[in-house]
């Protein structure tokens, strides 16, 4: 047993040894030393939790080292320990905190970013915050005292919260009180957002200039005014108060420390850097941008070629973590978020580091290296991130390809128009439905000297957001508390409970008017683990509410109803739609049994990376390269209706040590954030950590059927599937649509009759085809003899009834056997107009078909293309072939 005073001395060794001048720190090293420290404090030094959130319907991603104690802060849990420490992963990219326009076009702005945090939930406050954070910074890292500067808040009279006198006394016993500034509410009253935990707050500064800038320049005027050299390392806040929805503060029941160092600043601050980037934490990625695009990195902040590589070593962290998390790139919520920075990396080096192909794949190997020890996630999913990644370069890589050439049209139209701006509505909608960057159009657009319309691309874009606003704007009120009562689930074990309402609180938004309400006994399971919140009845003597959807918010369960009773304090009787609620655990149930299955079938590698359960079907996303075939199909579905008729009783450990359920076998979910005592879902051999609700017995579930089985994303493959009702509903259906193909085919073999059908359809394809053709063999003879000389040159401007493809090939053998010609074919073939037009080889240059058919499409309302030989176009107006004739019989 080591004693305190023995526990001391060590860690004055430990001191010593740091304060050598001649010892560089890596930043694997200034990382881990910041844990030591905190554990040598008596702190609990705990792993960073995922970068995504699940479960919180006020965040996408953690944005600060504190998101992940919120509940902690605002006593809904009851924290591990009293002192934490961590490295928390985090990313600001939306919302309240967004710093992604700044990223590469600066030293220290970041979207993905460690902060290094130590944790106090009403033990130590102000005085010991203060006195380790100048402990480590200058003894322990031996920055030296006189490059930093402290502030402290101010006090805001509008909110009658006086200046932070005791933060000011506890650091006057460590720096002279000239080095001690004032900060106003802006820079030193922390607020996670809107509303939630918040206090004043120190922040320490550091400056990194050099002997003779100092001289000339006070650091004091530099503090928080956006110098790249002076700047915060350090936010000591001092929790003590909650943000209310009406804005009022109210006091937490206790006072907490939160505090965050910015682990890329204290590297630049420690390696003697004047940039983040020079930094170890990026050099080894920039060195393989290096290696891998051919351009040498200068660390010039105005060079868009290091802008480039600043954007793409920074983004390719906030993506792999991301994935490696559990967040795979969509075109919805969070997963449109991370596609949107990896799609600005893929942008940024397209256009300024020449890279064509994919190629930031490659950097996660690099990543792994640099972080793994830390963050095992990167090494755990490597593989997927590196799949999804190359995925995605390759889809948007081929996304700017096309979109070049829409934009190498719109430029042909607006320099046909005689214009020199492109329209605004045009170049949003290659930005907006084609996915092509609106500043790469500019560059385009530049090249050729013209200009797009700014400010109406930019009102455009404003429209977009407001669209997005509006269909997603929600005005939450404050919580009315009535009786104090205990508010627990039941729903594991009742659909029905006697209950009261605990506390209600309106919500407006688009539709109109609703309630939240928590229960003080709720059977209504709240959405989470995949399974989507129960639907039902609240209801009293008089009154009653239908519960629209529930969800789960700082560990209360929150259901909405449509409206407020008139006593919120009666007693109410609670009934889940037991009919949904019975197809939805059948479907839960049926994932897990579906997961051991793939695993037996497909290997050990298959890992759940997302599902949806709901009462009509589920969806089951997982870790695969290949698809799947009909034989692995087959035998998966066996396997879990094989379970299904074995009837396997439910067990379940409801509250158990999360290690114990590891040494059971269970499994856990994709990038999932768990406790130290969890719930345990076991079916047989079965067994998986799961919040969910369940059949007690797998014969319930009925039968299983899947439906499809598809690509999720690279390395993602995906099944839906139903199950019970919606199982035998399936095959119902698929016995009457035999039944009426029988019947229709006036056959009960109908696979037979079937087949006939398809060979007499492919022998009369086939006559009709040869009947074509000779038609067009008659046609080609009379339409050689129509050319006419229009000085010295040939045109044919023909009318006919064949279809596209026979004047396709006829006007290519005509283009080629008489020269100097131009050939135009107006069909109406099925009643639908179509132009065609052939320019031969010698006039091409000078006669380009393109250019022809679109001016001749303008008469039948529609569009076309093609190269120079050869164009076609489409419309709406088959009358206007008239006077696309007459315009043709000008050229």
């Amino acid at each position: 047993m080591i004693t305190k005073s023995a526990k001391n001395l060590k860690f004055a060794c430990y001191q010593n040894l740091l304060k050598s001048k001649t010892l560089y720190m890596t930043s694997q090293e200034i990382r881990q030393k910041f844990l030591d420290y905190f554990k040598s404090k008596d702190h609990l030094i705990v792993p960073s939790a995922p970068i995504v959130l699940k479960d919180d319907p006020t965040l996408m991603f953690s944005n600060s080292g504190m998101t992940q104690f919120k509940d902690f802060f605002l006593g809904y849990k009851t924290p591990t320990a009293p002192k934490i420490a961590d490295t928390q992963k985090c990313l600001r990219v939306s919302g309240k905190h967004n710093d992604l326009d700044d990223v590469g076009r600066d030293t220290y702005h970041h979207t993905m970013f460690e902060m290094l945090g130590n944790w106090s939930f009403g033990d130590y406050f102000k005085k010991e915050a203060i006195a380790f954070a100048w402990e480590l910074l200058t003894e322990v890292y031996g920055i030296p005292k006189e490059n930093l500067y402290v502030t402290v808040f101010e006090g805001d009279s509008s909110e009658n919260l006086e200046r932070d006198q005791d933060a000011y006394d506890f650091w006057k016993s460590h720096i002279s009180e000239d080095r001690i500034i004032n900060g106003n509410k802006k820079d030193n009253f922390w607020e996670m957002g809107e509303s939630g935990p918040c206090g004043p707050c120190s922040e320490i500064h550091i400056d990194l200039r050099t002997p003779e800038e100092k001289a000339k320049v006070s650091g004091l005027e530099l503090v928080n005014n956006d110098h790249p050299q002076v700047v915060e390392v350090w936010n000591l806040v001092f929790m003590e108060f909650n943000r209310k929805a009406d804005k009022s503060l109210e006091k937490l029941p206790a006072q907490h420390v939160d505090t965050g160092m910015g682990f890329e600043r204290l590297c630049m601050a420690l390696q003697g850097k004047s940039s983040n980037y020079d930094t170890d934490v990026f050099t080894p990625l920039i060195a393989k941008v290096e290696e891998l695009s051919g351009k040498k990195y200068t660390g010039i902040l105005e060079d868009e070629k290091d802008i480039a590589i600043r954007v793409v070593v920074d983004h390719i962290r906030a993506v792999s973590f991301a994935i490696a998390d559990g967040q795979l790139p969509s075109n919805g919520g969070a997963g449109y978020v991370i596609r949107r920075i990896l799609r600005r990396a893929i942008s940024y080096s397209y256009r300024f580091l020449g890279m064509k192909e994919p190629f930031l794949f490659e950097l996660v190997t690099v990543l792994q290296q640099q972080m793994g020890k830390f963050f095992p996630e990167l090494q755990k999913q490597g593989k997927l991130v590196t799949e999804v990644i190359k995925s995605e370069e390759d889809s948007f890589l081929k996304t700017i390809e096309n979109g070049l050439i829409r934009v190498e049209k719109l430029i042909q139209q607006t320099m046909a128009d005689q214009s020199k701006v492109l329209p605004s509505e045009e170049v949003f909608e290659l930005y907006d439905t084609y996915g092509f960057p609106g500043d790469l159009t500019r560059i385009i657009a530049e090249e050729r000297g013209l200009t797009i319309d700014e400010k109406g691309f930019e009102a455009e874009m404003e429209k977009q957001k407001q669209r997005s606003k509006q269909d997603s704007a929600q005005k939450v009120y404050d919580w009315v508390t009535l009786e104090e009562r205990e508010e627990n689930f039941v729903g594991y074990d009742k659909f029905e409970s006697d209950t009261y309402i605990t506390r209600y609180r309106k919500v407006e938004n688009k539709d109109g008017e609703f309630y939240q309400v928590v229960l003080s006994n709720s059977p209504f399971y709240p959405e989470g683990g995949g399974q989507i919140g129960d639907k039902g009845i609240l209801e009293n003597a008089t009154e009653s509410f239908e519960v629209l959807d529930t969800k789960k918010e700082n560990g209360l369960i929150i259901s909405l109803i449509n409206g407020l009773p008139k006593d919120a304090s009666a007693v109410f009787y609670a009934k889940v739609n037991a009919t949904d609620r019975k197809n939805s655990q059948a479907n839960h149930s049926v994932t897990h049994l579906l997961h051991e299955a793939l695993r037996e079938v497909l290997g050990t590698h298959v890992e759940q990376k997302g599902s949806f359960v709901g009462p009509d079907y589920l969806r089951f996303d997982f870790s695969h390269f290949n698809k799947m075939t009909e034989e692995e199909l087959t035998l998966v579905e066996n396997k879990v209706n094989q379970k299904i008729k074995e009837s396997i009783a439910l067990q379940e450990f409801r509250n158990i040590p999360i290690q114990e359920a590891f040494d059971k076998g269970a499994t856990g979910l994709f990038g999932e954030k768990y406790g130290d005592y969890v719930r345990m879902i076991q079916f047989g051999s079965s067994k998986e950590l799961c919040g969910g609700t369940h059949v007690k017995n797998t014969s319930e579930i009925g039968h299983f059927k899947i439906v499809s089985e598809s690509s999720a994303a690279a390395g993602i493959r995906r099944i839906e599937a139903i199950s019970g009702d919606k199982s035998e509903e399936y095959f119902k259906n698929l016995e009457k649509q035999i039944i009426e193909l029988s019947q229709l085919l006036k056959s009960k073999d109908v696979v037979k009759s079937i087949e006939k059908l398809i060979e007499d359809n492919t022998s009369l394809k086939s006559e009709v085809d040869a009947l074509k053709k000779e038609k067009a063999k008659g046609e080609i003879g009379d339409w050689k003899s129509s050319y006419e000389l229009k000085g010295d040159k040939q045109l044919l401007v023909k009318k006919t009834s064949l279809d596209a493809g026979s004047v396709k090939d006829i006007v290519f053998q005509l283009k080629k056997e008489i020269p100097t010609s131009v050939t135009i074919i107006l069909s109406n073939a099925d009643d639908k107009p179509m132009i065609t037009v052939g320019v031969s080889d010698d006039l091409a240059t000078n006669y380009q078909a393109g250019n022809i058919v679109k001016e001749l499409a303008k008469e039948i309302q529609g569009g076309g293309g093609g190269n120079p030989g050869f164009a076609t176009a489409g419309g709406k107006n088959l009358a206007g072939l008239e006077n696309a004739y007459e315009k043709a019989l000008t050229i």
